[in-house]
């Protein structure tokens, strides 16, 4: 199973960019998934997740109130709408799913997707 991340790209702070990470060949399976994010220089951190069903999320403080995770399981798609960007949220993207809510470890990662935000 792969999984393919999109939509990233240069955009000034305050703006927005939807994420969206497709799993290609087959279905997410019986996995959470989820975001994390590496900027220059840092480790990579978890940034936002989502059950198997889509009916509880989590999010890293750092986002929380603007961005938002989803799915939709139908087209085995997952996305993250990001709102009120900040030159901080500049990072590589990364999706991920996991057997574990928690997101301490994970099963599969897709490849990044670059965020640029500009001051």
């Amino acid at each position: 199973v792969q999984l393919q991340a999109s939509g990233g790209g240069l955009v000034q702070a305050g703006g927005s960019l939807r994420l969206s990470c497709a799993a290609s060949g087959r279905t997410f399976g019986p996995y959470h998934v989820g975001w994390f994010r590496q900027a220059p220089g840092k480790e990579r951190e978890f940034v936002a997740g989502i059950t198997l069903s889509g009916s509880n999320t989590k999010y890293t403080d750092a986002v929380k109130g603007r961005f938002t995770i989803s799915r939709d399981n139908a087209k085995n798609t997952m996305y993250l709408q990001m709102n009120s960007l900040k030159p901080e949220d500049t990072a590589v993207y990364y999706c991920a799913k996991t057997r574990w809510f928690d997101f301490d470890s994970v099963d599969y990662w897709g490849q990044g997707t670059q965020v640029t935000v500009s001051s």
